[in-house]
Order: structure tokens, then C-alpha cells, then sequence
């Protein structure tokens, strides 16, 4: 039996009646985007989990245009300090796909609550709880295509390998293992102590004054700035120290998807500065992996060129789940 699932009337669905999608060749939000504000049918639900109640964003799939077979459902996971919201600008075109969508926040992200112990963060403590969600989902007869950003794609991964039944796994602008030397691993060792002596607040201001959003709509960093301050300070270590330390586990997770028949996908930005893009292409190699990089996307395209990263994500899906309907 799946876990009940709570629709939240206190959580209103992000909307910004004007709101639009903008490419950018650079930076993790385009000129005036609003990318997280964007208008979306999707309903705010809460979803039960190991780890308690996440909230989450739920769109049914547009019926007529479904693939044939069980209904299908991306499960869609955020990264480091994201949430469900990164996800706006992707949920009415996934479904009028004939694909449903759940965002989530993961434990501790934003309006979730989360453990008071940083290692619980880590991708192979949160891909069980994961991999639990996805179970249920499947439970209800849904055909889930795994869906992981950044971090969120080493929780996808450790989820796969905890056992989720998923129908399809795509990492997003995610890498093998461990953030490799670079700007945004630097980041990560800057803020760490401010965030642990100074706290949350110290670190919104320092990312204010470094300009970080200087170039997004004001009711964007509207939200930015209070998912950082409602996200559990553990759980912002936690992912910190697991985005510098998690090893290589391609070779586990090739072994899995083989031997389940798991179809994958890596798509990334062009202009990617985590994880170089040689290294997630390498990695699509090892997994015998679709490969797609997005133009005019950087770390999230997901945010900064969606419409391109829409084109191969609906018909790559689509494709998979004609493939596993018996004929």
C-alpha cells in the first residue's frame, strides 16, 4: 500500500500570470528571469516519506496525449538549496505530454522538514527515502521516469540503487562523483564556516552583495531568499559536505540499469561550470546513456532555457515509454 498523500490548500502553487522563460548564455538565472515564478496547473500537494512529510507539486498528464500503458510520472528532485519550484517552467508541457509530474523538496529543502544530523543528507542516506516514494508511486500503478538536478541527481542515482522502480532515470547537470575543483566548489568551501558560525542569514547577505541575483525578478529572489532561510541549516551542510566528498559509483549504478533494462539519460547546460561537461558525457558512455547538452544553459537548464531542454526531455521520455509497453 503507498503512503497517503495530503493535498495542501495552505501551499499555493507558485504562479506569475506574465511570467516567461528566458535563454541565457550565462549564469544560473537569465536576464529578469522568472523562471521559478513561472505559471503552472500544477496542485501543491504534501507527500508522506520516511523522513515525514514533503511538500511537493503535483500535474495529472494530459490523457489523450499519453504514450499507452500504466500512466507515466516524472518524480522530479531539486539540488543543492533548490526546491519543487525549479521545476515550474518544465510542468504543464511534461504533462500535456501525457506525462504527470511530482516536484519535490527533498527532506529539509524549503517547506519540508528535515533531520537535525547533517549525515543524513547525504545521497545514500536520502536515496532510500527516495527510492520509498517512488515505490509508492508504483504501488498506484505508475510508471515513474526518475528525474535528478545536481545534487538531486546523486540522490536519483542512490535511490535507483536502494531498489526504486523506476521505468527511467535522467541526471541532470550532474557528475560521477564529488564536485570537481571550480568556482562552485569554492563557493562551497567559502560559505561553509559563515553558515555554520553565522548562520543563514550572513549567507543570503554575502550572496546579495556578491550580486548572485542581481539579474533575477524581484519576486524570484523574493523566493530564493526565503527557501534559504526556511531550509534547515543541517541539511545545507550535510549536501554541502556530500557534493565534496560523494565517491564515484557509475560502476554500481551501471551494473543496476543493466541489469534492470533501465533506459538513462544525461542532459546538461553546454556551458556547465559543476561538472564539466567531457565528464557527464564520459559518464553517459559508461552508461550506455542518451547524452544531450542544452545551448544557452549553464548549471540549470531547468531554468535558463527550458523550452531546449523540453525538446529532449518529452520526446525522449515519450520514446522510452513506447518502448516498454508489450506489443
Amino acid at each position: 500500500m503507498g503512503r497517503p498523500e495530503t493535498p495542501d490548500a495552505a501551499l499555493p502553487a507558485v504562479r506569475a500570470p506574465d511570467a516567461s522563460p528566458v535563454a541565457a548564455p550565462r549564469g544560473d538565472q537569465a536576464p529578469g528571469s522568472s523562471a521559478q515564478c513561472h505559471p503552472h496547473r500544477a496542485r501543491p500537494v504534501t507527500v508522506a516519506s520516511s523522513l515525514g512529510p514533503l511538500r511537493a507539486l503535483r500535474a495529472d498528464p494530459v490523457e489523450e496525449a499519453a504514450a499507452g500503458g500504466a500512466p507515466a510520472l516524472a518524480v522530479m528532485v531539486p539540488g543543492y538549496s533548490g526546491s519543487k519550484e525549479d521545476f515550474a517552467p518544465l510542468i504543464d508541457a511534461v504533462a500535456e505530454g501525457g506525462i504527470g509530474v511530482l516536484a519535490l523538496d527533498l527532506p529539509g529543502q524549503y517547506e519540508s522538514p528535515g533531520p537535525d544530523t547533517e549525515a543524513e543528507y547525504r545521497p545514500a542516506a536520502l536515496g532510500p527515502v527516495l527510492a520509498g516514494i517512488v515505490a509508492d508511486e508504483a504501488a498506484a500503478g505508475r510508471r515513474v521516469l526518475l528525474l535528478g538536478h545536481s545534487f538531486g541527481g546523486l540522490v536519483a542515482r542512490a535511490a535507483v540503487l536502494a531498489g526504486a522502480p523506476v521505468s527511467g532515470l535522467t541526471l541532470m547537470d550532474s557528475g560521477p562523483g564529488e564536485l570537481p575543483m571550480g568556482r562552485r566548489r569554492t563557493q562551497l568551501d567559502v560559505l561553509e564556516p559563515v553558515l555554520r558560525r553565522r548562520g543563514i542569514d550572513a549567507v543570503i547577505a554575502l550572496r546579495e552583495a556578491a550580486g548572485e541575483w542581481s539579474a533575477t525578478a524581484p519576486p524570484v529572489v523574493d523566493l530564493l531568499r526565503e527557501r534559504l532561510r526556511r531550509s534547515t541549516v543541517a541539511g545545507l551542510l550535510g549536501m554541502g559536505d556530500a557534493l565534496r566528498a560523494e565517491p564515484d559509483r557509475t560502476a554500481e549504478l551501471v551494473a543496476t540499469v543493466r541489469a534492470r533494462r533501465i533506459p538513462c539519460l544525461v542532459v546538461c547546460g553546454l556551458d556547465d561550470d559543476a561538472w564539466p561537461v567531457s565528464m557527464q558525457r564520459t559518464m553517459a558512455d559508461r552508461l550506455e546513456a542518451e547524452f544531450a547538452a542544452v545551448p544557452g544553459a549553464v548549471h540549470a537548464p531547468n531554468v535558463e532555457n527550458p523550452a531546449a531542454l523540453l525538446d529532449v526531455l518529452v520526446p525522449t521520455w515519450r520514446t522510452w515509454l513506447r518502448d516498454d509497453v508489450p506489443v
